[in-house]
């Protein structure tokens, strides 16, 4: 008989939402039946009536102990690690993350992964996995370490087009090597996500604006602009288009002028998948000039409301796949600490309310159905990132990952109560529903805000990106 029973609620199976009973064994999800007919037997049956029954959210972009780079100091701040932010994703039914394994000056790919494997083993309370990271001069010996990384379970390899700030030469990898690196990627079965922005561009409004001395943050837009993005999304576009069987993860995608590379591209077939952040969806460049305005930025920057709407079209069966955070868990002194165009901190803390946020936007506000819900917050980055169906999905056979989402429960954001930082960008957000339980792999790790997860919880994710992903727009 199942350890566990899920009565009552309404499930979003991968055919629809449906009221049923699931039956969870030994971590997975052995059994989905009608009302009624997994009665009785289990050591626990839990009544989800006027829930909603999902995946555990997936994050596809997040970055636990993380340097943050200040102009003129050399001993980097580090953002808080696994342990804490995967606490607060399964507060927030998130229960899979994927960070990054820095590929640095000196390391082969396969010490580099390594070195993260055991900064994150017994650290980390939910699921996670890595996407490799390569940036700078890409060494000819980088490259059939990559393939074999990939055949390993690590498909997916982030690249910079750009330095992001002055102070941070050496992150961009050249065109070339972006060119190498799909081929190589296409040859073994990866994908490429990519944080696309002309370089060129955001260096030449760097200087600009500081020459005119308008240096302040609330100026962020104008050097991480539209035109970058239009110009950075289609040169990879291009690139990738004419190697057979390269396929793009576009990355933290801001404005209209990307949604519409992405667009364009999927429209010829070209295998390519959008991800947006909840930033930007929800807040624009006139939110930089609120107090603490630092709080709401990550790179590349917010834009203005034509882009948001952009956005927001493109989450409803368009450009947009996934919707993530580009997690930096760190206190408000140290967010607050850069007030320049050049200095200020990327990212903030979000991973505990976006699954939330996202439903209640989207479902709520925008007359979503369940299932374009779930599929923006897991079962798109699961399909994409090689996790399906094991996770991102509710079916058998499948990890018991679950989360009972409760529309009868709102809440006001309020950072006091979060799990994550000191802070908050989402204050006082009104959310439509909260989870009541959040399920990893067969163990309930929060029930009503009590948590019983443990750093042993969390298991390591070998992927592999299905061919039909890597072939054409497939999700």
């Amino acid at each position: 008989m199942p350890d566990i029973i899920i009565v009552g609620g309404l499930a979003v199976l991968p055919t629809g939402p449906e009221t049923v009973d699931i039956g969870v064994d030994r971590g997975r999800i052995v059994a989905i039946g009608a009302p009624g007919s997994l009665a009785g037997g289990a050591d626990r049956t839990i009544d989800a009536s006027g829930q909603i029954v999902i995946p555990g959210g997936i994050d596809p972009h997040v970055h636990c102990r993380w340097p943050i780079v200040v102009p003129g100091v050399t001993q980097h701040q580090m953002t808080d690690g696994p342990a804490q932010v995967s606490r607060a994703a399964l507060h927030g039914g998130t229960t899979t993350i994927i960070d990054f394994a820095l590929v640095g000056d000196g390391d082969s790919v396969q010490q580099a992964i390594e070195r993260r494997q055991r900064e994150w083993s017994g650290d980390c309370h939910c699921d996670y996995a890595f996407h490799t990271m390569v940036q700078g001069k890409i060494a000819p010996e980088i490259l059939p370490q990559l393939a074999e990384a990939v055949q390993a379970g690590h498909p997916s390899v982030k690249m910079f087009t750009t330095d992001i700030t002055p102070s941070r030469k050496g992150r961009m990898v050249d065109f070339g090597g972006i060119w190498e690196v799909l081929k190589v990627l296409a040859q073994a079965g990866g994908i490429a996500a990519i944080h696309a922005e002309d370089n060129d561009i955001v260096m030449h409004m760097y200087e600009k604006l500081i020459r005119e001395d308008r240096t302040g943050f609330e100026n962020m837009a104008e050097v991480h602009n539209t035109l970058s993005e239009d110009l950075s999304f289609n040169r990879v576009i291009r690139l990738a288009a004419n190697i057979e069987g390269a396929a793009l993860y576009m990355m933290h995608t801001s404005a209209a002028t990307g949604v519409a590379a992405i667009a364009a591209a999927r429209a010829k077939g070209v295998p390519i998948y959008g991800e947006t952040l909840h930033q930007y969806l929800m807040y624009t460049a006139e939110d930089y000039k609120k107090p603490n305005g630092q709080i709401y930025h990550t790179y590349p920057s917010l834009k203005f409301h034509d882009d948001q709407e952009a956005l927001w079209k493109a989450t409803d069966h368009g450009a947009i796949q996934t919707v993530a955070t580009d997690e930096i868990c760190c206190p408000l002194r140290i967010k607050l600490q850069g007030r320049r165009i050049d200095d200020t901190t990327g990212g903030n803390a979000g991973v505990e309310p976006r699954l939330s946020l996202i439903y209640t936007e989207t479902v709520e506000k925008r007359g979503y159905s369940l299932a374009d819900f779930v599929g923006l917050v897991s079962t798109n980055a699961a399909k994409i990132m090689g996790l399906y169906p094991k996770k991102g999905a509710l079916a058998v056979g499948s990890d018991a990952d679950i989360v009972l989402l409760d529309p009868r429960q709102r809440k006001i954001v309020r950072a006091a109560e979060l799990h994550e930082a000191d802070y908050s960008p989402w204050e006082d957000r009104d959310l439509t529903a909260w989870p009541s339980m959040t399920i990893l792999r067969g163990k309930i790790v929060v029930e009503r805000d009590t948590f019983t997860g443990d750093l042993k919880d969390g298991q390591f994710l070998p992927r592999k990106v299905p061919e039909q992903i890597r072939t054409r727009p497939a999700v």
